[in-house]
């Protein structure tokens, strides 16, 4: 008789923008059912722009990491069909994680970042870009974005500060998010 696969909790991504600044970390835990697996997995990638001013777009997944990875090597050939215009390669890869039978069925989120926006890009076609320049997302995703909206709102800190402090809350609030934090700027 075949056992079902313990469910997996994992991640906590945070993305913060300050004019054009921004930060986006994760932090490295992932659980399976009860028990932590790794405390210092990287859930946040620099992906560079050729052709690009400013270049450089920053990504964080939450979900399982086979298809994180899915998604990502298909956002990044979508980057290169437009690397000036990250909006439209993440409505293009919405469009295409919707409309594909294979893609329709990962079980993930993204958040991509580069100097100009700040976008979260889900499987149900979504494609969203918040008013204040902060996301979150996975498992301690609206804890961490309360705090970063409190810290945004009530201090000068840079993003790469914020989303730190930010994570840090999280970390103490989740039982599937870390204070292990991998966090990269722009």
């Amino acid at each position: 008789m075949m056992t079902a696969m313990p469910s997996i909790h994992s991640t906590t991504v945070l993305s913060v923008r300050r004019g054009n600044k921004v930060a986006i970390g994760g932090d490295g835990q992932v659980t399976m059912d009860k028990v932590v697996a790794k405390a210092d997995a990287v859930k946040v990638r620099k992906l560079e722009q050729t052709g690009a001013e400013n270049a450089g777009v920053l990504i964080g997944f939450a979900g399982s990491a086979a298809d994180a990875f899915a998604l990502l090597e298909k956002f990044e050939a979508r980057l290169k069909e437009s690397p000036a215009n990250v909006k439209k390669a993440a409505i293009e890869l919405a469009k295409l994680w919707r409309t594909d039978r294979i893609l329709r069925r990962l079980e993930s989120l993204i958040v991509v970042a580069d100097r100009a926006c700040s976008l979260i890009v889900s499987g149900s076609g979504d494609v969203i870009e918040p008013t204040d320049g902060v996301l979150g997302i996975g498992s301690g995703g609206a804890y961490a974005t309360a705090a970063a909206r409190a810290l945004l709102n009530h201090t000068e800190q840079p993003p790469k500060d914020i989303v730190l402090n930010a994570m840090g809350v999280a970390g103490q609030l989740c039982i599937y998010t870390n204070t292990n934090v991998t966090v990269l700027t722009l």
